[in-house]
């Protein structure tokens, strides 16, 4: 493969950048562009050395840096490699990238240092795609789920039900292909048994997929309620700054306002839609249409009542739209006097939280709510193993077919047509970890990578 050379620091001024070189001539590259202070040459550094010196362009030179050398197969990509830190000057940093790609390197693309990885075999590409997931984490319990499946969690687990799989094949495939020999009958009791337990064990992991992506990409979350409760009140408490207007006039917030949101770990999508209740007026009517949509694919939806008024047909038509689905009640204007039928909507909802979003006053009790509704505290991080859909669609599939085969043993079909389905179940998990997959899905993965990583 060529070598190729990219920035892997952001692409804005700081303290050091970073220009990664990789490929079989990436020593030579360096050298050409790289001058130590001392008299050892670069190409007799041994690998996890690094020297003081300084780049240069033909005869131009660029800036003081440190090259770090890594030599194959002890290297990030499995291959030769050298990374020059400089100052964090914008074109400081794209003129050495530059004197690399003078000097024999190619650009490389998104991922591709990471690709390389993964076809050099120091990844598997459940690890190669949490790479990117701890790149992009936003905090403790991103991370920490990020580094589990770098560790190798979903890789450990699918290779776990592979493996079984392919005893079980095994079995099937030498008693199929060799009946003259004294090679004992596959059981259909035995192998229901088998089957049932890789059974068990996918469904877990596509059990804790949606616990998984909220953690990694946020909970999907409405602010739902009759117009005037304070929706957009506490949309802008929970955002920090004024992204809804607020005002006394029912039906003002007649679009569906968006902010991604920190509330301590947990990140909110956040959505203020329009005050549901019914109205003559059309502009205003399809707002609350796209209010109610969104109650249906909502992860959370926090329903805001007023504290201070008592509950009308609005609220009561809300009560019983959400009350079977993940929500939360708010109850707002708690610093007003409370005349709300708080007894009524405690036997209707079950987490309710009393606050006050003009005072900016309860917010860490919301906090608490949402942390239990989602039981966030209880995750186990090992038993997070799909990391996207990609991953997922390879684990539904499998368990399809383990599935198939296990009712199409039930049902007393010939062990050929089982030994198929089986078959591709253990297809599907190949394509889990990268062991047998097109390279159009491999390239799809790494696209979606930033450029020098």
């Amino acid at each position: 493969m060529s070598t190729i050379a990219a920035i892997s620091t952001p692409n804005a001024p700081g303290g050091i950048a970073v220009i990664r070189i990789s490929g079989d001539d990436a020593i030579n590259i360096a050298e050409r562009i790289f001058k130590p202070a001392g008299k050892k040459r670069v190409s007799e550094m041994p690998g996890y050395t690094c020297a003081y010196g300084a780049a240069y362009d033909s005869e131009e030179r660029l800036d003081d840096c440190i090259l770090t050398v890594f030599r194959a197969p002890h290297s990030y990509t499995g291959e030769d490699a050298a990374e020059i830190s400089c100052h964090g000057g914008l074109y400081v940093t794209k003129r050495i990238l530059r004197a690399a790609l003078n000097n024999g390197a190619e650009n490389a693309g998104p991922g591709e240092f990471t690709k390389r990885a993964f076809l050099n075999g120091k990844l598997d590409l459940t690890q190669a795609e949490a790479v990117m997931d701890i790149i992009s984490a936003r905090g403790q319990r991103e991370l920490k789920m990020a580094e589990n499946l770098r560790e190798g969690a979903a890789f450990r687990k699918a290779k776990k039900i592979s493996e079984t799989l392919l005893k079980i094949l095994g079995d099937l495939a030498a008693w199929a292909d060799y009946p003259e020999e004294d090679i004992p009958e596959v059981e259909p009791e035995t192998l229901l048994t088998e089957l049932e337990s890789a059974e068990r064990e996918l469904a877990s992991l596509v059990a804790n997929y949606d616990r998984g992506r909220i953690i990694r990409e946020g909970i999907a979350t409405v602010i739902a309620g009759k117009p005037n409760v304070g929706k957009s009140t506490l949309f802008n408490c929970l955002s920090g700054c004024e992204r809804s207007i607020v005002t006394d006039i029912a039906g003002t917030t007649r679009d569906v306002v968006e902010e991604s949101v920190r509330l301590g770990e947990i990140t909110l999508r956040l959505s203020d839609t329009a005050g549901i209740r019914e109205t003559s007026d059309i502009i205003e009517g399809m707002g609350v249409d796209i209010a109610r949509k969104r109650l249906d694919s909502a992860d959370l939806i926090i329903a805001v009542f007023d504290g201070s008024c008592p509950l009308t047909a609005d609220d009561f038509d809300l009560i019983n739209k959400i009350k079977n689905k993940k929500c939360i009640a708010v109850v707002n204007k708690s610093d007003a006097p409370q005349v709300i039928d708080k007894e009524f909507l405690e036997s209707e909802i079950q987490q309710i939280v009393y606050l006050s979003a003009k005072e900016n006053t309860g917010v860490e009790l919301l906090q608490a709510a949402i942390e239990t509704e989602f039981e966030l505290n209880e995750i186990n991080y090992e038993d997070v193993s799909a990391a996207n859909e990609r991953q997922k669609r390879c684990i539904d599939s499998a368990l399809s077919c383990i599935r198939e085969a296990a009712e199409a043993l039930r049902g007393g079909v010939f062990l050929d047509a089982v030994t198929v389905l089986i078959d591709e179940a253990e297809q599907y998990l190949l394509e889990l970890t990268g062991e047998k997959t097109t390279d159009a899905v491999v390239d799809e993965v790494f696209s979606r990578f930033c450029v020098g990583k």
